[in-house]
């Protein structure tokens, strides 16, 4: 414990002296794109979802690990992680991450609370900014279906367990838009969190410049026609809420856009239109959605890239009528032959990643509403576990959640793909510089 107040103490004092640098000032929204220290903020960014459980001090967590990744990041030019705030219990679930953060409703394991305040202190002090999502409308972090379950809906129908199904847990998860005793816990956990001062650094979160956004959900969805005015209603609540607690940082949905949107595009624009909601946001998943062919994924690479494009001009125009920047915080595609080793080469992802980077540095040119991009995701240093294929608890975490094929979408830190990443970065900084 003396040692955790005195590291704090010292971080405390280098922040001080760091006023003048625009790493430690707030990203603001101003005339429809992101500023930071009063300069355009355009960036090209990453998921690292597990970041606060590599920085818990218990057995599950891996500091050394942590701080060379970060530097790692640091050193090639990303500055800005999409982080989960942690898994919500029990921790022997099938397919999904622990050990959890809410263990049981208002119960907190204080190892991943300190995990999350060592991440973001360490992200602080290499100017790195956070955008933090509060919940997840999928298994495999607990979140909408354990609300669900911790408030009398019955047993989850997790969808990796046979003879369950995809269409029985999105039927079940949908409810949550609707359920009033899970939203009151959720805005328990938000008040909670938002509440808590780090003790590294002695700030409180609701004034730590490491923070960029607050989150609503990850992928949050209606999961059908009859949900869309509960799932509209949630949203503008929850976006409420966290406006009304923190007024120095950003607040947006975690939305796929239309995808997750039923395919409608006046709800994306709606939701997105709220005063509460500062930016757009969308995911893109040539896979998931059909459009690519993993048997044939270099014969197919071409028409995704195309049906990318169409899917991000639709979401451009929405953001430029509401006059707000849009991100597109989530995108991976598989290695060239649909391998999970690191040995396997990344031609055709490389290429996937190329044409979103390169709408981002058209955007910076001409100060457009496309402000950043999100690769699905970094996974580092960390490396699967020979003998499964899925995440079993004391493997690596990798961007990989524990329900998919641990290796599908992650970017490895031996990957070809860290050069294209480096080589843009740098040149988003140097136009940005002009």
């Amino acid at each position: 414990m003396i040692r955790q107040v005195l590291a704090g103490l010292l971080l405390t004092i280098a922040l001080a002296g760091c006023g003048g640098n625009r790493n430690f000032e707030y990203v603001t929204v101003e005339d429809g794109i992101f500023r930071l220290a009063g300069e355009p903020y355009y960036f090209i960014g990453a998921n690292y979802w597990y970041g606060a459980l590599l920085g818990s001090p218990g057995e599950y967590g891996d500091r050394d690990r942590l701080l060379a990744e970060l530097d790692h990041m640091k050193s090639i030019g990303i500055d800005n992680l999409r982080v989960m705030v942690g898994p919500e219990g029990p921790d022997n679930e099938p397919f999904r991450v622990t050990p959890a953060l809410q263990v049981a409703p208002g119960t907190y394991n204080e190892e991943l609370l300190d995990g999350l305040d060592y991440l973001l202190a360490e992200m602080g002090r290499r100017g790195l900014h956070a955008i933090l999502f509060l919940n997840n409308a999928w298994d495999w972090s607990g979140g909408y279906s354990q609300y669900l379950n911790w408030n009398g809906y019955g047993p989850i129908p997790n969808p990796n367990v046979p003879p369950n199904t995809w269409h029985q847990f999105m039927s079940y998860s949908g409810q949550f838009n609707a359920c009033e005793p899970c939203i009151g816990m959720f805005e328990d956990f938000i008040r909670f969190i938002l509440g808590r001062t780090n003790r590294y650094t002695g700030l409180k979160y609701t004034d730590d410049p490491a923070i960029m956004t607050w989150e609503i959900a990850n992928e949050p969805r209606a999961f059908s026609d009859e949900n869309i005015p509960a799932f509209e209603s949630m949203i503008k609540r929850i976006a409420g809420l966290i406006q009304e607690l923190d007024k120095n940082h950003l607040v947006t949905t975690g939305t796929e856009g239309r995808h997750g949107c039923e395919q409608q595009m006046d709800l994306f624009e709606r939701i997105h239109a709220d005063p509460d909601i500062d930016y757009l946001v969308m995911h893109i998943w040539p896979k998931n959605w059909g459009w690519l062919d993993i048997t044939d994924i270099q014969g197919t690479l071409a028409s995704s890239i195309e049906k990318t494009n169409q899917y991000i001009d639709d979401h451009l125009e929405v953001a430029e009528r509401l006059n707000k920047p849009i991100v597109i915080e989530e995108f991976g595609l598989p290695r060239d032959h649909h391998g999970y080793s690191p040995d396997e080469p990344t031609a055709c992802r490389d290429a996937f990643y190329n044409n979103a980077f390169s709408q981002v540095i058209y955007n910076a040119l001409r100060l457009g509403p496309l402000a950043g991009a999100n690769i699905w995701a970094y996974s580092g240093e960390g490396r699967a576990t020979e003998g499964h294929t899925y995440w079993l608890p004391g493997d690596d975490y990798l961007g990989d959640p524990p329900q998919e094929e641990q290796g599908l979408n992650s970017v490895f830190n031996t990957d070809t793909t860290i050069d294209l990443i480096s080589g843009y970065t740098r040149s988003l900084d140097d136009e940005l510089k002009r």
